[in-house]
């Protein structure tokens, strides 16, 4: 925020906000310093008051460092957590615009400010999300989702993101576009393509069986019929615990574990795309093509050309003798 305040003072772009609208500080719930996940003590401007907030500005949560969904439901709990529930409640009573990232979207969530909305959270915790918040329209795979007063952002870093999300909702599309590029931020609209498959194996063995039945089977598409034959359940009990697992279908999970092979063959091999759609169990290309990009949000083709540059690019480095990494970044 302080970076597109910079950018318009200095008459880069044209924005019809004064400089005053993007002015930010830091509060905490009862105006004590914070202690981050880190260790870090960080100092605050003042308290949380909803006394304070007036219609149009805007209250972001960063997230809260919660990896599983066990610690989340530790969080919850806290007293100053749902104070802060509370004060988000009558914040948006007064027509403020709440955002979130992370794991923070489940306090926003749990204010009720989400009920009826669509919302994204951090894909690894999206199953815990859905079970909990069930009158929430998950969309996981977004990386943001502007749902009028309230944005929600995905995992960690799309906390950058949302606070570009804010400036453009703020000041204007433009100055937000401007600060990703000054800050050197791609522009991205999905999560998919960070989703990591291990990071989603459940503690459910029907889900673990599955899992083992798809990469198995990877060549061939399998039926639910067939998934639930292989795990020993039958359709309707496949599809519950996978959901309660995911966060999703026992179909596409098993497109994700798919596409999650298709990127690893087009990064490693130089098959054609349509010789790695066929040993992905796609016997039509272009069927391929639109679940690759669904789920990824780029076509088959940039993963491979960004591959390549990347691996260029790593070549390069080491003929100039700067691949030294941490040792180097001093």
């Amino acid at each position: 925020m302080s970076t597109a305040a910079r950018l318009l003072r200095s008459g880069l772009v044209t924005a019809s906000v004064p400089e005053r609208a993007l002015r930010q500080c830091v509060v905490s719930v009862d105006g004590r310093p914070v202690r981050t996940g880190a260790g870090r003590t960080l100092p605050v401007d003042g308290a949380l008051s909803a006394r304070g907030l007036r219609e149009g500005d805007v209250l972001a949560l960063p997230g809260l460092g919660a990896a599983t969904e066990s610690q989340v439901a530790g969080l919850l709990q806290r007293p100053d957590i749902s104070r802060g529930v509370e004060l988000l409640t009558r914040a948006a009573r007064k027509r403020v615009v709440l955002a979130a990232s992370c794991s923070a979207t489940f306090v926003l969530a749990a204010s009720g400010a989400l009920d009826g909305r669509q919302a994204t959270t951090t894909w690894w915790l999206s199953g815990a999300f859905a079970r909990r918040f069930a009158g929430v329209t998950l969309r996981a795979d977004r990386m943001v989702v502007d749902a009028g007063s309230v944005l929600t952002a995905g995992s960690a870093f799309a906390h950058a993101d949302l606070m570009l999300a804010i400036v453009a909702r703020t000041a204007s599309p433009a100055l937000a576009h401007l600060v990703a590029r000054y800050l050197v931020l791609d522009e991205r609209t999905s999560q998919s393509r960070y989703m990591v498959t291990e990071h989603l194996r459940s503690s459910d063995p029907s889900v673990r069986e599955l899992e083992a039945f798809v990469l198995a089977n990877i060549e061939r598409q399998v039926s639910i019929q067939q998934m639930a034959r292989a795990t020993a359940t039958s359709p309707r009990t496949l599809a519950r615990r996978v959901e309660d697992a995911l966060g999703t279908t026992p179909h596409r999970f098993a497109q994700r574990l798919r596409i999650s092979r298709a990127v690893h063959l087009l990064e490693t091999t130089r098959d054609s795309v349509e010789s790695i759609a066929a040993r992905v169990g796609y016997a039509d290309a272009a069927a391929f093509r639109r679940v690759f990009r669904r789920e990824t949000g780029e076509a088959p083709r940039a993963k491979r050309t960004g591959s390549l540059r990347s691996r260029a690019g790593e070549v390069t480095r080491r003929a100039r003798g700067d691949g030294g990494g941490a040792e180097r970044s001093r």
